[in-house]
């Protein structure tokens, strides 16, 4: 085990644990935003540099501060490390920069983008972002480009985080998309027209963490804080399928299907094809109920998921003014009748 001081924090962990995942231990605010690093994919991290973190001390033994700026993904801890992330000026400064590179060719697309309400970009960009940008030259665009019968590649808004290709090399049974060109002509794409149609292909929209690749059957159905989650399951006859998914309702119908994320948006348990495209009635799954989203995302401006105000704490108030609460509630009211 060692342990490591993370913004004044002290926590342990196990050998071998990177930067990144112990100040997920310690959670809140202090944890450094990711863009490309995904837990369950081997080899992600590494690419964006946007969960750069000041090592002030590097470990007991050696006290020295490390020269550079670190990836927090891929850098592994040492028994008595300090390191420095929201208390030190010089990375904020960093990330700003590297938001601005990551904007540098990526479209003004929020209005129109299906990934609009649950973009990791979007939320790097307000939380770290500057609102001018030095960039004069000209953007690079790309068509859109039907890559299976499901999915669309938008790769004007791709941010290259590798997510993708890493998906369909470990979760699928077979690739037939990466990385072609180098530099600035980088692009995703299957070399020879091809089409992304393994059984487990669908969860590359779900890793994608900008609008680039995006679901066929739910594209300008509606903006995703305007549906209501709720998490269900089903036996799915796919062995390698988990069948635990969210569901996005809005009024009785099921606009679109995805895996679970956890807290840091990352999906642990992938689900198959069949479950997401196919099966959108009521009638397919087991409801387990609404689906937990963070109370700053604007996903939970529709209150589907509203906390319970004990009524002893009202108790007070008059009867007029409780049953307005109720009729219009902005608090779910629990207790009333009992």
């Amino acid at each position: 085990m060692a342990k490591i001081t993370f913004d004044g924090i002290e926590v342990e962990v196990p050998d071998g644990t990177t930067i990144l995942n112990a100040a997920r231990q310690i959670g809140g605010s202090v944890v450094p935003p990711a863009m490309c690093y995904y837990t369950p994919l081997k080899g992600s991290g590494g690419k964006c540099r946007a969960c750069l973190v000041k090592v002030a001390a590097g470990s007991a033994k050696d006290p020295r501060p490390m020269p550079k700026l670190v990836a927090s993904c891929i850098t592994p801890v040492q028994d008595g490390m300090v390191v420095e992330n929201t208390t030190n000026q010089q990375v904020l400064d960093v990330r700003k920069g590297i938001v601005e590179m990551l904007l540098i060719n990526h479209p003004l697309d929020c209005p129109v983008c299906d990934q609009a309400g649950e973009c990791d970009l979007q939320n790097f960009a307000f939380e770290h972002g500057v609102s001018t940008t030095r960039y004069e030259e000209e953007r690079r665009t790309f068509e859109k480009i039907d890559i299976g019968p499901y999915i669309q590649l938008h790769m004007t808004r791709c941010i290259l985080c590798y997510r993708c290709v890493y998906t369909a090399n470990q979760v699928t049974d077979n690739r037939v998309h990466g990385v072609l060109g180098r530099g600035d002509a980088a692009e995703i794409g299957t070399y020879i027209e091809n089409s992304l149609d393994n059984d487990f292909i669908g969860n590359v929209i779900d890793v994608c963490p900008v609008g680039a690749l995006t679901d066929k059957t739910w594209r300008f159905k509606s903006r995703v804080w305007f549906t209501k989650p709720v998490n269900a399951h089903r036996d799915c006859s796919h062995e390698k399928c988990s069948g635990k998914v969210t569901l996005w309702y809005k009024g009785k119908d099921v606009l679109r299907v995805t895996a679970r994320k956890d807290e840091y948006g990352e999906v642990k348990e992938w689900i198959c094809n069949e479950c997401r495209f196919e099966r959108k009635e009521t009638a397919d799954w087991i409801l387990e109920g609404p689906a937990h989203i963070d109370r700053s995302s604007v996903i939970s401006a529709n209150h589907y998921e509203l906390p319970v105000l004990n009524a002893q704490i009202i108790a007070d108030l008059p009867e007029s003014t409780v049953r307005e609460l109720e009729q219009n509630p902005p608090l779910k009211l629990g207790g009333f009748n009992g």
